[in-house]
C-alpha cells in the first residue's frame, strides 16, 4: 500500500453556499411571505432581469436565460414560478454584503456574506441558503476546509466545535445558529416548527441527520497547481485541521482514497476543473485563472445551485415520508394513513423526477447527486411504504366489510324465514306496548329483528354521514396547516 501524502494547495478565491432545511406550517405561508417582504426580502422570478447580478458578489452575473434552458419544462415551471400563488419553490432573496471574521482556537478566517435566500418549498419544507466568499487575497486549502467544517455546525455539541466566535462590527455571535436566526433570517424564526422532544432547529425535522448545513463550494487554486486525489478526498469530507491544528485527512489508505474519489468524481473538464460530491458537500475546484472561470462561477451560482437544492429537497421529502410512516399507529390513525398515501402520491407525481435537465452535463451531475443522496434507495423504501399502506388499508376495509356483510346476512336470513309476515298484529294502528311481555317466542324474534334492523340502518347512515363530514373538515384543516 502506497503511503498517503497530503499535498498543500493555495487558493485565491473561495465561494461557499450553505443550505439549511426547516419546517413550517402551510397555513402560515402567506403570513411568512408578508414578513419576508417587510424585512426587504425580494421574491425572485426570471422575468426580473435586474436580479441577474444582485445576489452573487462582485463581478458575478448569472443568466436567467440559461436557467430557463437548463431544466426541463415541467421542472422549470415549479422551480421558477412567476408569482406567489404558485405552490412550487418560492424563493425570497436579500442582499447582505456584510463582512465577518470567524474565530476558533486562535485561528481567524475573514469572509463576506453576499446574500441570503429563503425558499418555501411544497409540503411545508423550506430551505435557507447563505452565499459567502473568502475575503482575503490567498488562503490554504486546509484553513478553508477547517472554516467550512466548523461554520456549517449550527449548534456545536462536540468540544472540537465549541468556542467559536463570529465577529461583525461590534457584535459577536457565539454560534452560527445565532448569526442565522438572530441576524440574517430573523423574520423566519417565529414560523419554524419545533418538536418539543428535540432541541435545536432540527427539532422541526426529527428525521434529519444532524445540525449541520449542507455545503456547496467553488475553489480557485493558485499558480496552476496540480489537483490531486488527496485534495479532492479532503474536499468531499471537509477535512481541515485536527484537534492539534495540523493538516488532517480522514483516511490513511491511499488505495481507499483513490477508489473513493474515482467513484464520486465528475471529471468532464479535467485536468483543470473537477466536481466531487458527498453526503454533506458538493465541491468544484479549478486551477484555471479566475478571469477565465466567469461562466463556471456563474453556473455554480445558478444552474448547479438549483440542481443541488432540488435533489436536496428530494432527500428531505423522502426521509420525511419514511419517518411519518414509522410513526403511524395503525389502531388509531386510519385517517392519517389515507392522508399519508395522498401526500406520497402528490409528491412523486408532481415534483419527483429522475430527469430534470436536458443537457448532458446536467444529466451527469444529476446522477452524481442522486447517487450520493441515495435517492433511489430512499424512493424504493417509499414505494414499499405505499404498498404497505394500501395493503393494510385494504385488509382493514375488508374486515369492516366482512363484519357488515355478516350482519346483513343474518337479517336477510331471518327476514327470508318470515317472508312478508315480519309484522305483528299489535303493531297495526296504535301500538300497545303493554302487550309486549306476553309475546310468543317468534313474536319476540320479529320484534328484536325489526328494532335492531332499524337501529343498524340509522347507525350506518349516521356513521357514514358523520365520517364524510369529518373527512372534509380534516382535509380543510390540513390544507390550512
Amino acid at each position: 500500500m502506497d503511503s498517503l501524502v497530503i499535498r498543500p494547495l493555495d487558493v485565491t478565491d473561495a465561494y461557499m453556499t450553505y443550505l439549511f432545511p426547516f419546517s413550517f406550517r402551510e397555513k402560515d405561508r402567506q403570513k411568512l411571505m408578508e414578513q419576508l417582504e417587510k424585512h426587504h426580502f425580494t421574491f425572485f422570478t426570471l422575468e426580473k432581469e435586474e436580479l441577474q447580478d444582485k445576489y452573487y458578489g462582485d463581478d458575478i452575473k448569472i443568466s436567467h436565460e440559461e436557467l430557463e434552458q437548463f431544466f426541463l419544462p415541467f421542472i422549470e415551471d415549479k422551480l421558477f414560478p412567476p408569482n406567489t400563488n404558485n405552490r412550487g419553490f418560492l424563493r425570497y432573496s436579500k442582499v447582505v454584503e456584510d463582512y465577518f471574521t470567524y474565530e476558533l482556537n486562535d485561528n481567524k478566517f475573514n469572509f463576506i456574506i453576499n446574500s441570503v435566500d429563503i425558499v418555501l418549498c411544497p409540503f411545508g419544507i423550506g430551505i435557507i441558503t447563505i452565499r459567502s466568499a473568502m475575503n482575503q487575497d490567498q488562503e490554504t486549502l486546509t484553513r478553508i476546509l477547517d472554516h467550512i467544517s466548523h461554520f456549517r455546525v449550527l449548534e456545536p455539541k462536540l468540544s472540537f466545535d465549541k468556542g467559536s466566535k463570529i465577529h461583525y462590527k461590534s457584535k459577536v455571535f457565539k454560534t452560527t445558529n445565532e448569526l442565522v436566526f438572530d441576524y440574517l433570517c430573523q423574520p423566519l424564526k417565529p414560523f419554524i416548527i419545533h418538536d418539543e422532544k428535540l432541541a435545536g432547529y432540527y427539532g422541526s425535522l426529527p428525521y434529519f441527520e444532524d445540525e449541520r448545513m449542507h455545503t456547496s463550494v467553488f475553489l480557485v487554486g493558485a499558480n496552476n497547481t496540480e489537483i490531486t486525489d488527496d485534495q479532492l478526498f479532503r474536499l468531499a469530507h471537509l477535512d481541515g485541521m485536527d484537534i492539534e491544528g495540523n493538516e488532517f485527512i480522514s483516511s490513511s489508505n491511499s488505495n481507499y482514497v483513490k477508489r473513493y474519489v474515482s467513484d464520486r468524481i465528475h471529471d468532464r473538464w479535467a485536468p483543470n476543473t473537477y466536481v466531487i460530491a458527498s453526503e454533506h458537500t458538493q465541491a468544484t475546484i479549478s486551477n484555471k485563472k479566475k478571469e477565465s472561470l466567469k461562466q463556471e462561477i456563474s453556473q455554480f451560482m445558478s444552474v448547479h445551485y438549483y440542481n443541488l437544492m432540488l435533489h436536496y429537497y428530494y432527500k428531505i421529502m423522502l426521509l420525511k415520508v419514511s419517518f411519518e410512516h414509522s410513526e403511524v399507529s395503525w389502531a388509531k390513525d386510519k385517517r392519517y394513513v389515507e392522508e399519508l398515501i395522498e401526500l406520497i402520491s402528490k409528491f412523486y407525481s408532481r415534483y419527483y423526477f429522475e430527469e430534470v435537465s436536458a443537457r448532458s452535463e446536467g444529466k451527469e451531475l444529476t446522477q452524481q447527486l442522486r447517487k450520493v443522496f441515495r435517492l433511489q434507495n430512499l424512493f424504493n423504501e417509499v414505494k414499499q411504504t405505499v404498498d404497505d399502506l394500501y395493503r393494510a388499508q385494504d385488509n382493514q376495509s375488508g374486515k369492516r366489510n366482512n363484519s357488515l356483510l355478516f350482519m346483513l346476512t343474518i337479517f336477510t336470513v331471518v327476514s327470508g324465514i318470515y317472508g312478508m309476515n315480519l309484522v305483528i298484529e299489535d303493531w297495526k294502528g296504535k301500538t300497545d306496548w303493554a302487550k309486549v311481555p306476553g309475546y310468543s317466542f317468534f313474536e319476540w324474534i320479529a320484534l328484536i329483528t325489526s328494532l335492531t334492523g332499524i337501529g343498524l340502518a340509522v347507525t350506518l347512515v349516521g356513521y357514514t354521514s358523520g365520517k364524510g363530514i369529518y373527512n372534509r373538515y380534516r382535509k380543510w384543516k390540513r390544507d390550512r396547516s
